[in-house]
C-alpha cells in the first residue's frame, strides 16, 4: 500500500457538481501526494417519516443501498479516468455532528468542499461551510464550480495579502511547484504604498497587483482574477500583521470571488 505524504477529506452533498469537486480534489492531490476520501451524510429527518419500526428499517437499508450506488457511480467515474484511488463513506444522522465526529477520526491534512449554488453564508450559523471553516483549522479548499482545477494540468496561483511566511510550509513549497509561473500576487490595502519591484515570496518572482480599500475593492479583484486566468486562489486566514494590509473577512471572499480557494491552516 502506498505512503502519501497528505490525506484529503472531500466532503460532499453529491449535487449535480459533485464531480467537479471531486476533479478538483485529485488535481491537488496529484500535486501535493495525497490520498482521497470521500464522505458524506444524510439528514436522517430526510429519509424515514414513519413510525413503524419495521418500515423505517426498510426504509432506512434502501436508502443505504441507493446512497452507496449513487457514490460508487461518482466515486468509480472519476477514478478510472484519473487512474486513481479514491475512497469513501456516508453515515446517515445529523449533518454537523456527523461531520463533525468525523473530521475528527479521519485525520485529514486538507478538506475540500463544493462552492454552493447560493453564498454559503446567506444563512448566518447554519452554512456547512462557515462550520467547517470554524471547526477545522488545516487548509480548506473551496472548489469553484465554473472554474475548477483540472487534473494533470498546471494551474495558475494567486495569492491574496500573503507574505514571505505563507509559503513557509512544506504543504506550500509542495503546491508552489506545480503552478504556472510568474507567481501572482494580489493585495488589498488600507494606504497607498509604494511597491518593490522585485517583490517576491521565498525567492519566487512576484507579479504584484495592489489595490486600495474601498466599497469596489472586491469587484475589482474578480475582474484581475479573471484577467490572469486565476483558478486557485490562497488566502491566509492568519491575521496579517503589515501595517497596510487590509484584513479581508472569509465571508466576503467567499461570497463575491468565483474561484477556487485555498484557505491556509488557522
Amino acid at each position: 500500500m502506498k505512503n502519501y505524504k497528505y490525506k484529503i477529506l472531500v466532503l460532499s452533498d453529491l449535487n449535480k457538481m459533485a464531480s467537479t469537486t471531486l476533479k478538483s480534489s485529485v488535481s491537488l492531490a496529484n500535486m501535493i501526494d495525497a490520498k482521497i476520501e470521500l464522505f458524506h451524510v444524510k439528514e436522517h429527518i430526510n429519509i424515514i417519516n414513519t413510525d413503524n419500526q419495521l418500515s423505517a428499517m426498510r426504509i432506512l437499508n434502501e436508502e443505504q443501498n441507493k446512497t452507496k450506488k449513487e457514490i460508487e457511480a461518482l466515486v468509480n467515474t472519476v477514478s478510472k479516468e484519473y487512474e486513481v484511488e479514491i475512497d469513501y463513506n456516508f453515515s446517515f444522522g445529523n449533518i454537523k455532528d456527523e461531520i463533525s465526529d468525523y473530521i475528527e477520526s479521519s485525520q485529514a491534512d486538507i478538506i475540500v468542499l463544493g462552492q454552493r449554488d447560493s453564498p454559503p453564508f446567506q444563512l448566518i450559523g447554519d452554512s456547512i461551510t462557515r462550520f467547517v471553516l470554524k471547526k477545522f483549522n488545516g487548509v480548506i479548499m473551496i472548489s469553484s464550480n465554473e472554474n475548477a482545477l483540472v487534473p494533470n494540468e498546471k494551474m495558475s496561483l494567486g495569492v491574496l495579502n500573503g507574505s514571505n511566511s505563507t509559503f513557509d510550509t512544506e504543504f506550500s513549497k509542495d503546491l508552489i511547484t506545480h503552478t504556472t509561473t510568474p507567481l501572482i500576487s494580489f493585495k488589498i490595502i488600507n494606504s497607498q504604498k509604494v511597491q518593490d519591484e522585485n517583490a517576491s515570496i521565498n525567492g519566487e518572482k512576484l507579479v504584484e497587483y495592489v489595490f486600495e480599500q474601498n466599497d469596489n475593492a472586491m469587484t475589482t479583484l474578480s475582474s484581475y482574477l479573471k484577467k490572469n486566468s486565476i483558478n486557485l486562489l490562497y488566502v491566509d486566514r492568519a491575521k496579517n500583521k503589515t501595517t497596510h494590509a487590509k484584513q479581508i473577512s472569509l465571508r466576503e471572499v467567499v461570497n463575491k470571488l468565483n474561484v477556487s480557494l485555498l484557505v491556509s491552516r488557522a
